[in-house]
């Protein structure tokens, strides 16, 4: 009776542990490239092999990033952003979803959209070297190449409000959420919550930790039991004209003065 038993729990072990191998290996594992390509600003720098001296077209870079929650890529390709979704495998093998596009006209625009946008139908595999990222057809000459956006460590995060105007700032008890902003890479939009009321608008990034907001808006919710000042927030954005990061920490400033508020990164 006792080696029956040991032999059924031998049994049980091995299929246990079976299973479990099956279960990890079932898991879709992206090569270590993945992790710097995605989630970041990709800005252009070659196109079919010529240089792109100026990427910015209409005032903004032509770019593309992939969002590693959702498996989502969006950019902006000279006068439209577009938007699909995109899947990594093993051997820097990447594929793109037929992509959508918005429909503005720019005669006056000096890329050919359609160029940038037979990469992504094209590429199916990639390489970074040197923080450069080409998306290559095979194993011929890139079709494109991007940099990383150096304003990146700003943009694609929660910046949960820490201190506003020195004072530290706590969530009151029937607040609906904290107060924070998001800087989204698609379209320089400003997304995030005052206290009370959703806010939105868009951003402009430059060279020496520059920024500028534009177009503030908000919702226009009541809600008289919330001890927040709201117009004190959003006077931030009105004023801003500079940032600092410090690892997961950002300040926005106007000049040199002490920071207009604080805020830390929050990861989900």
């Amino acid at each position: 009776m006792t080696l029956k038993t040991t032999t059924l729990a031998l049994i049980a072990m091995t299929i246990i542990s079976c299973n479990t191998s099956k279960k990890a290996s079932s898991v879709s594992s992206k090569p270590s490239e993945a992790t710097s390509l995605e989630n970041t600003k990709w800005v252009i720098s070659t196109l079919e092999g010529q240089d792109i001296a100026n990427p910015e077209s209409n005032g903004r870079d032509i770019h593309f990033t992939l969002n590693s929650e959702d498996n989502r890529v969006n950019g902006y390709s000279g006068c439209n952003t577009f938007m699909g979704t995109y899947k990594i495998e093993e051997g820097n093998r990447i594929s793109f979803s037929q992509l959508g596009m918005t429909r503005m006209a720019c005669p006056d625009s000096d890329i050919n959209e359609a160029q940038i946008l037979k990469v992504f139908e094209t590429a199916d595999n990639f390489t970074i070297v040197n923080g450069i990222l080409s998306l290559n057809k095979a194993k011929m000459a890139p079709l494109a190449q991007f940099k990383k956006d150096a304003n990146a460590p700003i943009v694609e995060k929660y910046w949960k409000l820490k201190t506003l105007e020195g004072k530290d700032v706590k969530m009151s008890d029937n607040q609906e959420r904290e107060i924070f902003f998001t800087l989204k890479s698609q379209d320089n939009r400003v997304t995030g919550f005052a206290g009370c009321n959703t806010i939105l608008g868009e951003y402009t990034l430059e060279d020496g930790n520059r920024i500028r907001f534009s177009k503030m808006a908000t919702t226009l919710m009541m809600c008289p039991d919330v001890d927040v000042n709201e117009s004190e927030f959003l006077k931030v954005f009105e004023l801003a004209d500079n940032y600092n990061i410090n690892g997961d920490i950002l300040s926005l400033n106007v000049g040199r003065r002490a920071p207009l508020a604080v805020f830390e990164a929050v990861y989900f």
